[in-house]
């Protein structure tokens, strides 16, 4: 290719801009500072390239336009690596306004795979957007990119940032992209983009996208946000401040939680104060590309998410972008938060700080990595197992999680040499050990997190700065720096909506859905395989609260591991329930778990309730022997081989009539399905399970 003509290409861009026939509606659009000349980069094939701006500055302008003069000249395909299907909404939805045929293969859209791949054949694609898991998966490797590995003109990795900041955890699958850049032809364009890059995260690039990497990096300043912090350590308080603040601010606007829960919990409480909002999490499934269309077109007032709205989500004027928790780290933070003000001259950027943030990062830091343990016992499982094993096969061989395994098998799969492989639907040794650099890398960037956690919280205690300290943290000049345009909001709450909060995070109850299904492997004491019938499982049951939340959960604590003793205060709240509940058919009795190690707590607190609803109390139920804790089984499967035999029915006839079963702690639910089954084949009537607390996970 001749540069002459790659320019002359690139003037014709500039007139398309111009006079809007790229974006219809916008005759007045120019390159801004930096974007032509990383498109003349691209077209012109002069080496790999990482374009570091912030967010707004129109990165993927640089991409699609430069896909588009590659495609004009003849070339093939550009190949897009996106982390987030949000964010390859976004960017398929801008590449259609400049002209460029943009399509993804993802898993929500696997019933449009077929007519994908068949138009990628017709060579009717420009640019095809996918996530770094999709090049693990063997199908996609064969079927699709092989048949166009040859043609690919552009390697795009956006968000390049999740190569170093995610890709040896949150992400894993990012770590393929090393391999892939390592066989690359010398020739074949590359471009990494971000807007969050401190030097070490540059120095990782490097070292992953080559050390003749060409960086172009921009101002990180954001000069239309109004940065604020304020602690306030109980969720009631912050529940309480944004109930008043949200409804008096102008705009709209994200408000980030750490956690699903905390995201669909403050979302239901600001619908309950009158306010239009939706929450909108990894859960939230179909429903999140109308709920990003809403808050684009301002029909709601903000969205309650996780980070699983975030990179991409193009909103030029959100009026605001409020933390409900501290995030880990600098670089998510300033990711997030410059969602806002991108097309006004002022946007408010605040950060409350609550008293479970660090509980929450510190569980992210922690399970970011299998610790040796948990590896030992995968790979002397598989050992002991030549033919391989499957996840739910290995769930009956370790005590550990479904999420603790899948992690361990996907982190040394993705090793290389690789000490597993997958074969089929099961995973095997092979010949490699595992290296110490696994090891010394999990080291370096466990305390890495800890740092960067560290760093979050010295933000949280500024009162001035927040822009200059943002910057510094991401390794550039401040230089100077405006005056916030903003007032600062008030940093007091009202007595009385903080009570409000409370009573909110006390009424709320929780679905306690029975199982239909006996583990696989089934209970060998008890003889008990395949389903269970109707007849004798458990009907849906309540439970008052997540455990350790706020309201009633911290009082759950309390009670167990404290006094010893569920607070009257608790058994008000269950009475509440029950009669808010109103289970059909009616309990006619009631019975509860028994326990070996604290016989008196959870049989106290029923007679107590027994006795506020009007209700027989009867011990019907014995435990066997003294089994491990429920809480030390680590999977669904190792908790029902620990209850497999447990309980018996102590009582010779039974009470007639349905029965409320009561229990402090739930998490897996093998032990009320094995109750109800006692109960029911013993004669009695529905089993009603009522739980105090959840563990807020399935495991």
């Amino acid at each position: 290719m001749r540069a002459p003509g790659a320019r002359a290409r690139l003037q014709k861009s500039q007139t398309i801009l111009q006079t809007g026939e790229v974006l219809p509606g916008l005759a007045d659009a120019r390159f801004r500072e930096g974007q032509e000349k990383s498109i003349r980069h691209i077209v012109e094939g002069r080496g790999r390239l990482l374009v570091v701006q912030k967010t707004g500055w129109g990165k993927s302008f640089v991409y699609f336009i430069a896909t588009k003069l590659l495609r004009e000249m003849g070339s093939g395909p550009a190949l897009l690596i996106s982390p987030l299907l949000a964010l390859m909404r976004n960017q398929i939805a801008a590449a259609e306004r400049m002209g460029v045929r943009a399509v993804t293969i993802n898993s929500d859209n696997q019933d449009e795979w077929a007519s994908v791949e068949a138009a990628i054949q017709r060579n009717e694609v420009d640019i095809l957007l996918i996530s770094p898991e999709r090049l693990a998966n063997e199908r996609f490797r064969t079927e699709v990119l092989a048949h166009v590995a040859g043609r690919i003109v552009l390697l795009v990795i956006d968000e390049a940032h999740c190569i170093s900041d995610w890709g040896h955890d949150f992400r894993p699958h990012y770590r393929l992209l090393e391999r892939i850049v390592r066989t690359l032809p010398a020739n074949l364009r590359l471009l990494a983009t971000t807007a969050t890059a401190n030097n070490r995260v540059m120095d990782d690039l490097r070292t992953v996208l080559g050390p003749n990497l060409d960086i172009s990096r921009g101002d990180l300043n954001r000069p239309s946000l109004t940065l604020q912090t304020m602690r306030l350590p109980s969720q009631a308080k912050r529940l309480a401040w944004l109930a008043a603040q949200v409804a008096a601010l102008p705009g709209h606007g994200i408000i980030y939680t750490l956690t699903v829960r905390d995201a669909v919990q403050v979302a239901d409480w600001l619908k309950s104060r009158g306010l239009n909002v939706e929450s909108y999490t990894g859960e939230t499934g179909d429903l999140r590309p109308e709920l990003e269309q809403a808050l684009l077109e301002n029909r709601v007032k903000a969205l309650v998410a996780t980070t699983a709205l975030g990179m991409g989500f193009d909103k030029p004027d959100l009026a605001f972008v409020i933390h409900y928790q501290t995030p880990g780290s600098v670089v998510a933070y300033y990711q997030q938060v410059g969602r806002a003000g991108r097309a006004l001259d002022a946007a408010y950027g605040v950060l409350l700080s609550g008293e479970e943030e660090t509980d929450i990062t510190d569980y992210f830091i922690e399970s970011a990595f299998p610790t040796r343990a948990e590896v030992s016992d995968v790979l002397e499982a598989l050992q002991a197992a030549p033919t391989g094993l499957s996840v739910p096969e290995l769930m009956a061989r370790v005590n550990l999680s479904k999420g603790r395994i899948e992690k361990t098998i996907a982190l040394l799969s993705l090793e290389s040499p690789a000490p597993i492989a997958k074969q089929g639907t099961k995973w095997q040794l092979t010949a490699a050990n595992l290296s110490d650099a696994f090891w010394q890398r999990a080291e370096r960037l466990t305390e890495l997190r800890r740092h960067e956690q560290r760093q979050m919280q010295e933000y949280v205690s500024l009162t001035t700065g927040h822009m200059e300290f943002l910057i510094r943290a991401l390794d550039g000049a401040p230089g100077t720096i405006r005056v916030p345009a903003l007032p600062a909001l008030p940093v007091t709450v009202d007595a009385a909506l903080v009570r409000e909060a409370i009573a909110f995070l006390r009424r709320t109850s929780l679905p306690l859905e029975p199982r239909r299904q006996w583990p696989g492997g089934g209970m060998p004491q008890y003889r008990l395989t395949g389903r269970i019938a109707e007849g004798l499982r458990a009907q849906p049951g309540k439970a008052l609260c997540i455990w350790g939340d706020a309201g009633w959960g911290s009082l759950v604590r309390q009670g167990k591991y404290r006094d010893r003793r569920f607070s009257d205060e608790l058994v008000e709240g269950c009475v509440r329930l029950v009669r808010a509940w109103k289970p059909e058919p009616a309990p006619a009795w009631m019975t509860c778990i028994p326990s070996l190690r604290h016989p008196d707590l959870v049989p106290g607190f029923a007679k107590r309730l027994a006795a506020a609803l009007n209700l027989p109390f009867h011990a019907v139920l014995e435990k066997t022997d003294n089994r491990p804790e429920q809480k030390t089984m680590a999977n669904s499967t190792q908790q029902a081989r620990n209850i497999d035999g447990s309980l018996v029915i102590g009582a010779h006839t039974l009470p007639t009539g349905p029965v409320l079963l009561v229990d402090d702690m739930v998490d897996s639910r093998w032990t009320l399905t094995v109750a109800a089954w006692l109960l029911r084949s013993r004669g009695s009537g529905e089993v009603l399970p009522l739980a105090l607390a959840l563990t807020g996970h399935e495991k």
